[in-house]
């Protein structure tokens, strides 16, 4: 057999990948139980952002928070996952590369019922096949939840991730040199700082280093 040294190459590169908002959308959610809570009415047109600032235009701040903490913890597997992500990690995972997921994500909500935010996660993972041997068929070790975002950075280095995917720029900017950050920016609403972005989940597979 003939030694590929690109295919040896990539079995050693690691790419991370955020969860909230980059593997999982939840606009649709928050809009749906915002109507389901007579927050808005059927007639607003509102991703998850523009639900936020107009619940605090009208001063529900707190309501908007109890509403977050139903979405990423009860409700969790009524979110639908980004568009061409699943089949995008199977076949950057069949290409060699390794997958970890490194997410922000307290254990509970700052405020409302105590619902475990880490194990909702992964039941949303579970449902989604990343554990089935018939999907990704990863291990629990491929899955960190971080209580801040200065922790986040730290296990994306800790881990040697090559590549992070992430759609917040600061935490891109926070990572070293020597980690790739990818900005997801489905709704291309970021600045053009980031050379290395993508606007939908199928753009990774054309990107050079992926192939």
């Amino acid at each position: 057999m003939q030694f590929n040294h690109q295919d040896a190459a990539r079995e050693m590169s690691i790419i991370g990948l955020d969860f909230d908002n980059t593997l999982v959308t939840y606009d649709s959610l928050f809009k749906k139980l915002a109507i389901e809570k007579n927050l808005v009415d059927e007639s607003i047109i509102a991703g998850k952002t523009a639900l936020r600032n107009h619940l605090r235009s009208k001063g529900q701040d707190e309501q908007f928070t109890l509403l977050q903490g139903e979405v990423y913890g009860k409700r969790i597997e009524e979110a639908e996952p980004a568009e061409g992500m699943l089949e995008t990690l199977r076949t950057i995972q069949s290409r060699g590369f390794k997958l970890l997921l490194i997410s922000h994500k307290t254990k509970v909500p700052y405020a409302g019922p105590s619902y475990d935010l880490h194990n909702a996660a992964k039941s949303w993972l579970n449902k989604y096949g990343f554990f089935s041997k018939d999907g990704l068929s990863w291990s629990n070790d491929q899955v960190y939840f971080e209580d801040s975002k200065q922790n986040k950075v730290s296990r994306i280095i800790e881990t040697g991730c090559n590549y992070f995917i992430d759609d917040l720029p600061e935490i891109l900017t926070s990572l070293p040199n020597s980690i790739q950050g990818i900005l997801y920016d489905p709704l291309h609403s970021n600045s053009n700082k980031f050379e290395f972005r993508i606007n939908s989940w199928i753009e990774l597979l054309s990107m050079k280093e992926f192939n």
